[in-house]
């Protein structure tokens, strides 16, 4: 497997109000990855573990919440990683709107 894509959204929300945001965001995530069919998922401290299907594979990737910050971390199957730079340009646009 490669390098995750990785990402780093800053936030003014703190660490509650952050983590409220990204669980009560959980469901457009969907919408962020092309092809997406679905999103389980589960915290584990302020990292919620999530799996998206998309196009018939499934992508493990984690959100770790921090008092300023979130970071992102997308592992793509070998099929997806085609598709890598046009999921990053979305997540880095659209991941923002999330903790606004």
């Amino acid at each position: 497997m490669s390098d995750p894509i990785t990402l780093e959204i800053p936030h003014q929300l703190g660490l509650a109000g952050a983590r409220a945001r990204v669980e009560g965001g959980v469901g457009k995530i969907v919408e962020m990855v092309p092809g997406a069919t679905a999103v389980d998922h589960r915290w584990e401290g302020d990292t919620m573990h999530f799996t998206v299907t998309a196009l018939g594979q499934r992508v493990a990737s984690r959100l770790t919440v921090a008092q300023d910050k979130v970071r992102a971390e997308i592992d793509l199957p070998m099929f997806l990683r085609l598709f890598a730079d046009k999921i990053r340009a979305k997540l880095a646009k659209e991941a923002p709107k999330m903790l606004q």
